[in-house]
């Protein structure tokens, strides 16, 4: 995948390219949500609420990123996708989960969703 932004220096102001920039940019509803004890997952969030105990995403159509490869960080992950989808251990969908703790939420690029769908069903 070729994520290489093409920019422009005129004046010492760099512009990007407008279409590289919309396809760097988050247009889903989707987000990639870690949680402090049960992981990350990716999907639609329903609701967020501050609680005692912490943050509290209710995400559905949600997929656990139980391992992934090729992808340095979530936060590539999430606006690249991976370049070894077969390497990586993403289980079936569920239809909503809820995630107590939550510490990390990012937005996912069309890009990095349509790769992210891609990733074949692990199971054991």
């Amino acid at each position: 995948m070729n994520t290489e932004i093409k920019t422009i220096t005129i004046n010492g102001v760099e512009y990007v390219e407008k279409s590289a920039a919309q396809a760097a940019m988050p247009s889903t509803n989707v987000y990639m949500v870690r949680s402090y004890a049960a992981g990350v997952f990716y999907g639609e969030i329903e609701s967020k609420k501050h609680e005692v105990s912490g943050l509290v995403v209710n995400m559905k159509n949600a997929r656990r990123v139980w391992y992934w490869s090729g992808a340095a960080s979530l936060s590539q992950l999430a606006m690249e996708g991976t370049t070894k989808p077969n390497d990586c251990k993403f289980p079936a969908p569920v239809t909503s989960v809820e995630l107590m703790n939550v510490v990390e939420i990012l937005p996912i690029t069309d890009a990095a969703l349509k790769i992210l769908n891609g990733v074949k069903v692990w199971k054991q």
